[in-house]
């Protein structure tokens, strides 16, 4: 009788393939959070030097390493508390329990706004994506297209950034690159238009999703926010219920910047998530901590670079293991 080798089945190859993503992603995001995690290392390092035990008082040599990390003053304040009162409580006595602590306290704050709801329930999903110019918006939409078509979906985008030519542009690219139709207008148009347009087309060719892109100019202008309530009101007005996602955009190499701004578009947009662009390469990465707990927000994906699968969805417990990992 012939042997036949063992040979994977679809399935199996699927997983393995997904499962290499993920592995490589996490390889990469160690990799682009190595500054943050110098700066938090040194901060570690220091809580036990020249010291037999742990005492709540060594705990304040971590306290500069967090706020250069940009996790804020407050967010520090409140991971200092509660590192103090283990300690305090005898559970605390060398630096591998401050560490194991802190990455305890960290995932809790990270994991704190998740939900565990079908996101995609309804169909089109309509997802509104918003954020300064600069944030990487475009390059985010265009990279969750490529994502969700892998996964079998139908994607529509909708070029809502009609002040700037660019971005019309750069959306077209990437609706060619992926394979997917794009609703725009001349530079200029009115966003509500073309949103109005991209819903339309999403219900009526039965499409899985429509990702809307926005204007970004900055945050302080009035004018940005009232037009993007507006197309808001008109999405809304289309498919009752809809956008069932907002997204806003931010860049991590801003630090605590990135809070004020989203505490602006929450105000007055009511965002439903965020999406971390450019975590590779800044020492700013604790600037997530500070966000999630400052504006009970969850982040939703994250950004590590160029490529269509650099841009992964956010898991708090790699998060900190990456910020961590040697």
């Amino acid at each position: 009788m012939e042997f036949k080798g063992y040979s994977m089945s679809d399935s199996e190859n699927t997983e393995k393939k997904v499962e290499e993503k993920k592995t490589g992603f996490f390889s990469r995001l160690k990799s682009g959070l190595k500054k943050t995690r110098n700066s938090l290392a040194g901060g570690l390092d220091n809580v036990v030097h020249g010291q037999a035990k742990v005492e709540p008082q060594h705990l304040d040599e971590l306290e500069e390493a967090l706020i250069m990390a940009d996790v804020g003053i407050a967010t520090t304040n409140a991971i200092l508390k509660a590192l103090k009162h283990e300690v305090a409580l005898g559970h605390i006595r060398n630096k591998e329990d401050v560490l194991k602590n802190l990455k305890r306290l960290m995932v809790d704050i990270l994991s704190e706004n998740r939900e565990n709801v079908d996101r995609m329930s309804e169909k089109p999903h309509i997802v509104l994506v918003i954020g300064v110019n600069g944030s990487g918006k475009t390059t985010t939409i265009g990279k969750l297209t490529q994502k969700w078509k892998n996964e079998g979906k139908s994607v529509l985008l909708g070029a809502g950034d009609t002040f700037r030519a660019a971005a019309i542009e750069q959306m077209l690219i990437w609706a060619e690159r992926v394979g997917v139709p794009c609703i725009h207008q001349k530079s200029g148009a009115d966003p509500s238009a073309v949103a109005f347009d991209a819903v339309q087309a999403a219900i009526t060719r039965e499409m899985d999703i429509a990702l809307i892109d926005t204007a970004g100019r900055l945050q302080t202008n009035t004018n940005l926010m009232e037009e993007l309530k507006k197309v808001k009101r008109v999405i809304g007005k289309v498919l009752p219920g809809a956008p069932h996602e907002t997204l806003l955009v931010l860049d991590a190499t801003i630090g605590q910047n990135s809070v004020s701004q989203a505490k602006l578009f929450h105000e007055a947009m009511e965002i439903d998530g965020l999406v971390m662009t450019k975590l590779d390469g800044t020492s700013k990465g604790g600037v997530l901590l500070n966000i999630t707990r400052e504006l009970k927000l969850p982040v939703r994906y994250i950004g590590i670079g160029e490529k269509a699968d650099d841009l992964q969805e956010f898991d708090p417990a790699d998060f900190v293991e990456a910020l961590f990992s040697s």
